[in-house]
């Protein structure tokens, strides 16, 4: 019986040990800012950027085109009841009478000289580019937290991965030594069974904890938009600082990219008032055309005659009855619709941070207790590694203060990467680049 027991606890040790040994392949190293710009870059909706672009650039293309020469070709006929006629009592003299039915063809040219809204209503197209683009940014905002939860996600349980591993290594050694003094008679056999029993506990635990982490993998894989293997290593950026520094300059920070968008929108807004203003003044342009037809520029003739004019003409409409006034007072109403929603949107902001530093501040404390009791944990087990191989407490014992240790050990690595998401999220919040 103690033959088949040693032989059943050498196997289990030896499958530990195999276990403990093996290092998961490190295929790949990727961090938190690379993962979130591929994630920016991967999100569909970035493409609008390009497609605005090109939308854009075609108005600004059919406004230049303006300058060019419009040329037109126009023909009709057409018949008259009744054409001019003149009656003069003169002997031997008679007038020609005009067809009742008239022909023309003619090409039209018309040449702008001068439009004062040429150039504005550029501008205003260029203003709403710029506004599109702020749309965008701020639309792809929200990739930052759903990355960012996926990936403290799998950070978190890498450490606990980690942690376990730890664990794991600790109870092999200790089987082996009890295994030892199994065979030598110096043990019970139920001590190398509590500690075979833990060990496979402890393996049950990292088996689960390695599948969440592929599961967060992959969710990050996808959003990324880049392959990433069960076993890549998540590098956690250093925030310490930056949090440092925004905490200061709070109230003052402006980094996100609704801000970009406030911006953009006053800038349109001016752009139109210019606009209106200028869609007061008169425009000059020439014109000409060349023509053939029945009759022609004399209007008396009945013959098929070609012909040609061309003149400058202006156009100006001095008298709007208060359309310009009432267009600049709407844009005047939108930019103070403007400056109210981005002074509400400032402060929504201040008050959306407030529990995370609360958070941040109290995962500091805890950070410090933490060490304290993995510290004195670790006390304890290393003296009760030494009360094991003499004998004097029973693995029982040890595997309960063992456990005790790993559970701190976890609660610190809990703690630890809470922190770290706690910091990435004011960050985000607040706008601020996290590389």
């Amino acid at each position: 019986m103690r033959r088949a027991l040693t032989s059943a606890l050498g196997a289990a040790l030896s499958l530990a040990t195999q276990l403990s040994a093996q290092t998961p392949v490190r295929r790949d190293s990727v961090g938190y800012g690379e993962l979130l710009s591929a994630a920016t870059a991967a999100d569909p909706r970035g493409e609008q950027i390009g497609l605005y672009e090109r939308s854009s650039r075609l108005r600004l293309q059919s406004i230049a085109a303006e300058r060019l020469p419009a040329l037109s070709i126009d023909g009709q006929t057409q018949y008259q009841s009744a054409v001019t006629t003149i009656a003069a009592p003169l002997p031997g003299v008679a007038f020609p009478t005009p067809a009742h039915d008239a022909y023309d063809a003619h090409l039209g040219a018309e040449q702008s000289l001068f439009d004062p809204s040429r150039a504005a209503r550029s501008d205003v197209e260029r203003a709403r580019l710029a506004e599109s683009r702020a749309q965008v940014r701020g639309s792809l905002f929200g990739i930052r937290q759903e990355l960012t939860d996926a990936f403290f996600t799998a950070a978190s349980l890498q450490e606990r991965i980690a942690e376990t591993d730890a664990g794991i290594a600790d109870v092999s050694a200790r089987l082996r030594e009890m295994v030892i003094r199994f065979r030598e008679g110096a043990a019970l056999r139920g001590d190398t069974a509590t500690l075979a029993a833990t060990l496979d506990e402890r393996r049950q635990d990292r088996l689960a904890l390695v599948s969440d982490r592929s599961a967060a993998i992959a969710r990050i894989a996808l959003l990324s938009g880049t392959p990433l293997a069960d076993d890549a290593i998540l590098v956690a950026p250093v925030t310490d600082s930056m949090v440092r520094q925004v905490t200061r300059a709070l109230d003052t920070l402006r980094a996100r990219p609704e801000y970009e968008q406030f911006a953009a929108t006053r800038d349109r807004l001016a752009r139109q008032s210019q606009l209106a203003t200028a869609q007061e003044r008169p425009t000059v342009s020439a014109y000409g055309r060349l023509g053939y037809g029945r009759p022609g520029l004399n209007l008396l003739s009945t013959d098929f005659q070609s012909y040609w004019l061309a003149g400058i003409q202006l156009h100006w409409t001095p008298m709007r009855w208060g359309t310009t006034s009432r267009d600049r007072e709407e844009l005047e109403v939108e930019r103070e619709l403007v400056a109210t929603n981005e002074a509400a949107f400032a402060r929504a902001l201040v008050r959306s941070v407030q529990p995370t530093l609360a958070t941040i501040s109290r995962l500091d404390s805890t950070l410090a207790l933490d060490e304290h009791v993995v510290a004195l944990r670790e006390q304890v087990v290393h003296e009760a590694q030494i009360h094991l191989r003499e004998g004097v407490i029973t693995a029982a014992t040890y595997a309960d203060r063992s456990t005790a240790l790993l559970v701190a050990r976890l609660r610190r690595v809990q703690h630890r990467v809470a922190l770290e998401q706690a910091r990435v999220t004011l960050l985000n919040t607040l706008g601020v680049e996290v590389r």
